[in-house]
């Protein structure tokens, strides 16, 4: 399993239940990780998603204690051992949890990577992702070149969980 998230200088990702910001090329990014693949996120993040629809071409798992939630395009899983018994079904390397905060806490210790957009920036912001410069169980492995948009700088970087990849 895999995290995948943007973040600026606070660790933050999002507000209010909208991202900080809209990055093209870092929308790309995670439409071709998650392209084809399996995400998890919770309630609050797939009614996010534009039109409040599943990700195209994705097997879309929402984790909510929310005990009457019902979507005809979904897998629903009320609990994380309910959680684990469907991702049983696939392969590890194919699960990517999109969010957000809740969840990320809740599943980033299962997780073997962390593919982290590093916005340099701060905005104001409601909910954040662990800071994992530190965390000793995570490393920092690869860190593109300076990107820009507009004047928003940021860089992909990823991270390994050293206790997962034990």
């Amino acid at each position: 399993m895999k995290a995948i998230v943007a973040v600026d200088l606070n660790w933050a990702i999002g507000c209010k239940g909208r991202l900080l910001i809209s990055i093209p090329e870092d929308l790309k990014f995670f439409k071709s990780m998650t392209l084809g693949k399996v995400v998890v996120m919770g309630r609050e993040t797939f009614e996010s998603l534009p039109g409040r629809k599943p990700l195209k071409d994705r097997h879309n798992i929402v984790l909510t204690r929310t005990g009457n939630y019902t979507h005809d395009d979904l897998t629903i899983c009320r609990s994380i051992n309910q959680l684990f018994n469907e991702l049983a079904k696939f392969p590890t390397e194919d699960v990517f949890v999109i969010g957000g905060e809740k969840v990320y806490n809740q599943l980033l210790p299962y997780c073997s990577e962390a593919y982290v957009t590093k916005i340099e920036d701060t905005f104001a912001a409601d909910t954040f992702f662990p800071n994992l410069d530190e965390m000793e169980d995570w490393q920092l492995v690869a860190v593109s070149d300076l990107k820009f948009f507009g004047d928003t700088k940021y860089r992909f970087t990823k991270y390994v969980n050293k206790r997962v990849m034990e």
